[in-house]
């Protein structure tokens, strides 16, 4: 958390009368303290705290592109998933009435609990052998996720899980080439490998597509229990294995080159986590899936998330954006593209 970064403070004169308005506080005079959560690259979340209450609002970030970044289906993933799987924030309103804050947002529910990034993880010290304890909630919450029945709980226009393989590859594609600031040999050689190799066949789920310790609220420090699964955005309908290859990228480990670790801060980097194709193992155990094409995943995975960090850098480059977070991005772009073609070539995922 931080206070609010310089050109992206909420409007207190709009915004109060807005609350109010929905219930969510009694006067509009009330003093209010706002903070800005800082570990997310995409959606900007702010912590909300007035008349000893915690609201949480999400808003797109300044200077995108309203796809991807839609907070109206945001809102309605979450406010449908609650019904099946009640480890989503309570959504409380939702508006795209620009006046207010400029921009659409909406307003959930503060979950309590601890977020495990790396800075987190050694602060607590956590030992080595809770690692697969984490490691276990964590996979647990993801298969399960898997196996909610999207059309029981309305959500079957959500996407189109039919071709949707060869769409993500081309979209993704598609993207990254928009972005480009400088020539990645390796990213070219990965979207014609992918292009000639993604699978044909695949189940359908609901996929969270960025499903990552940073975006699981863990109950407390048993590691036991999950509470919230956060960072909705990209969730649709599609083949699991995306959704886990997505989730292997993220999952850097120690035997990793230091330059991978520094690009991809994540705490199963520190002792006791289980390796990528452990997890891959434990999935196919927990999930009764068989898990083919497991490179093609892999790569994907990576590839993807190259383009966020791509297309983050893009804006920053423009201008559109000050944080200075953002002004390497587009070396852990190629990084990652470099890692996937590497995964490619070798055919393995650590």
């Amino acid at each position: 958390m931080q206070n609010v970064r310089k050109g992206e403070e909420l409007n207190e004169n709009t915004l109060k009368p807005f609350l109010l308005d929905k219930g969510l506080i009694e006067d509009v005079k009330s003093p209010w303290k706002v903070t800005q959560y800082t570990h997310g690259y995409s959606n900007l979340t702010y912590l909300l705290e007035i008349e000893n209450k915690e609201y949480v609002l999400r808003r797109p970030p300044f200077g995108a592109i309203k796809r991807g970044h839609d907070m109206k289906r945001e809102f309605k993933v979450q406010s449908g998933i609650y019904k099946a799987f009640p480890k989503v924030p309570k959504m409380y309103t939702y508006t795209d009435d620009g006046d207010i804050i400029g921009c659409q947002f909406y307003i959930m529910e503060k979950v309590d609990g601890i977020i495990l990034n790396v800075k987190e993880a050694k602060q607590r010290k956590v030992a080595p052998a809770n690692f697969k304890i984490i490691a276990d909630s964590w996979l647990n919450t993801f298969v399960d996720l898997h196996q909610i029945d999207y059309k029981q709980i309305g959500l079957e226009d959500l996407g189109k899980p039919e071709g949707y393989v060869k769409r993500q590859v081309a979209n993704w594609s598609k993207q990254y080439v928009a972005a480009i600031t400088q020539e990645v040999p390796s990213a070219h050689k990965v979207m014609e490998w992918m292009e000639l190799n993604q699978p044909k066949e695949y189940a359908f789920s609901l996929v969270h597509n960025d499903f990552k310790y940073d975006n699981i609220v863990f109950k407390d420090q048993t590691w036991k229990e999950v509470n919230a699964v956060l960072d909705w955005e990209m969730a649709t309908l599609g083949d699991p294995l995306m959704d886990l290859g997505t989730s292997l990228a993220y999952w850097t480990m120690n035997s990793d080159h230091e330059f991978v670790q520094k690009g991809i801060p994540s705490p199963t980097i520190l002792e006791g986590n289980p390796s990528r194709s452990e997890i891959v193992q434990r999935y196919a155990e927990k999930s009764g899936r068989a898990i083919d094409h497991l490179t093609f995943y892999y790569a994907f995975g990576l590839f993807k998330i190259a383009v966020i960090a791509q297309q983050i850098y893009f804006r920053y480059n423009k201008g559109l954006t000050t944080d200075p977070r953002f002004a390497q991005l587009d070396q852990a772009s190629a990084l990652l593209c470099n890692l996937a073609w590497k995964a490619i070539q070798i055919k393995k995922i650590d």
